[in-house]
């Protein structure tokens, strides 16, 4: 029950993907709005699942938990019939909230059902896993749905799954509380909320202009500003929303920094492979999806065999060969990537998958093996932060880069006045509609540039996330050492 409801939440994490084109084709947003649409979910999710936890303590995890289904069915409705950026913006961000009701709920539940050290911790990894597997396959599940009922089908397709979820949990999920309840510290939920999302909009904006002026700034200091007060206040009361004491043992700290950067990388390449191959190999949605099935295979057989792995070199060399295989895939895809030849691409995106598919898993139990057993329900909460955060920033950030690259990359286009080539630099899909009223030989040359630039952007952004990952995989070799002798998996 608790692992169905969190594969829908991973779902749609990434199930939006290969509806882009054709949702930017009918709403039109702009390159900051479509990062907007695609990462709030998980932005929002990360800065609510310590709140909601807190609150499902409170006031029970069983009605928490039933409350974000309905929550996360409403907004699901919403979003399907979403006329406008903004109103599909609102849609996700009611989506994030409703699924940190579920996920921050259903760990606690866990704890409660599971009583034996040994089965809750393999409930919290199949639990995890469920997560990790329902954001790699949500791109095909969209691709099958977009193609019978348009992009809005991405979105009520959760509508029937959630009905069942909330009738079948009122009977089965039993109610708990916290007998002595944490304080829910509203002053760091006001901080921590706009402080990250200033940081991020003055990110969205920046790449979308390809400048930095006075208001950026601005946005952007007060986003550090807000960001330092959470952290000083959270480290001065007695009971925190997010206890950063838990970042004074090393592993801790640095198995979160790897799940963040490996989990941000790979949601990036989910989605940015799949405007990819749409906008630049001219796939399908419905091809798209099914072209990163050996994607999700590979993560999954990497997930599985994670443990097998670790309990033979331990999680730090483990950890840090397979953050070294994904880096190196993704400078592969780089480099012979076409989606003209998809058999070029097949092998790095094989050693992705896998790659990653270590990392979430190690990462995650080097994260719950760091923390003390009574501190496991925060190790937990934090471990799901550092997902949906990675994956939020992942995709704001190599987003702008890209965006940056195509906005300043595209080369003059004879026939165009000054407005049609504003218009033409905004996005790919605002290149597209604009080429459908030129003459065929004008439009043939700027869907022939924007190809060319848009795929030199994807270079980018695969290089730029490489790098970040090799850095990573650097961090965790020195930093994972244990004082004792590695351990094992606790799985």
């Amino acid at each position: 029950m608790v692992s169905g409801s969190l594969l829908l939440c991973g779902i749609d994490l990434t199930v939006l993907h290969v509806a882009v084109p054709s949702m930017s084709r009918e709403i039109n947003p702009t390159p900051a709005g479509l990062l907007w649409i695609v990462d709030v979910y998980s932005l929002t999710l990360a800065t609510m699942l310590v709140t909601c936890g807190t609150l499902g303590d409170r006031l029970g995890r069983r009605r928490m938990v039933l409350s974000g289904f309905t929550v996360f069915g409403l907004a699901s409705a919403v979003a399907a019939f979403s006329t406008s950026t903004v109103q599909l913006i609102v849609a996700r961000a009611a989506l994030g909230a409703g699924a940190a009701m579920i996920m921050a709920s259903t760990v606690a539940i866990i704890r409660v059902v599971f009583t034996n050290d040994r089965e809750r911790v393999l409930a919290i990894g199949i639990w995890t896993s469920a997560h990790s597997a329902g954001a790699t396959i949500g791109p095909l599940a969209g691709g099958l749905v977009i193609a019978r009922w348009g992009w809005g089908a991405v979105f009520l397709i959760n509508v029937p799954i959630i009905v069942v979820l909330l009738a079948v949990g009122a009977r089965v999920i039993p109610e708990s509380k916290n007998p002595v309840p944490r304080r829910w510290d509203l002053a760091g939920v006001t901080l921590s909320v706009p402080g990250l999302a200033c940081l991020v909009y003055a990110l969205k904006q920046a790449g979308e202009h390809a400048e930095v002026n006075w208001l950026i700034v601005a946005t952007a200091a007060t986003g550090c500003v807000l960001i330092y007060c959470f952290v000083r206040r959270q480290r001065r009361i007695e009971e925190p929303l997010l206890d950063f004491s838990l970042f004074r043992e090393r592993r801790f700290t640095t198995a979160t920094l790897c799940v963040i950067g490996c989990f941000g990388s790979y949601v990036a390449l989910l989605f940015f492979l799949t405007q990819w191959l749409q906008q630049v190999g001219q796939y399908t949605p419905l091809r798209a999806g099914l072209a990163l099935m050996p994607l999700a295979a590979a993560n999954a057989v990497g997930a599985v065999t994670a443990p097998w792995a670790a309990s033979r070199s331990g999680n730090r060399w483990v950890l840090t060969g397979a953050l070294t295989l994904f880096a190196v895939a993704l400078a592969a895809m780089a480099v012979t990537g076409d989606p003209g030849h998809y058999g070029a691409l097949l092998v790095p995106l094989l050693g992705a998958g896998f790659g990653a598919g270590v990392v979430m898993t190690l990462g995650a139990d080097t994260i719950m093996s760091a923390a003390s057993p009574e501190r496991s329900g925060e190790a937990a909460a934090i471990q799901e932060t550092a997902f949906e955060l990675g994956a939020g920033l992942g995709v704001a950030l190599l987003g702008s880069v890209l965006a940056v690259v195509y906005r300043t990359g595209l080369p003059p286009i004879p026939g165009l006045d000054p407005a049609q080539r504003a218009t033409a630099e905004e996005s790919f899909s605002g290149a597209e509609d604009l080429a459908a009223g030129l003459p065929p030989h004008t439009a043939q040359a700027l869907l022939h540039a924007a190809r060319l630039v848009y795929d030199r952007g994807f270079t980018t952004v695969l290089i730029l996330a490489s790098i970040g990952l090799v850095a990573t995989a650097a961090v965790a070799a020195v930093l994972l050492r244990s004082p004792k002798k590695s351990e094992a998996p606790r799985v």
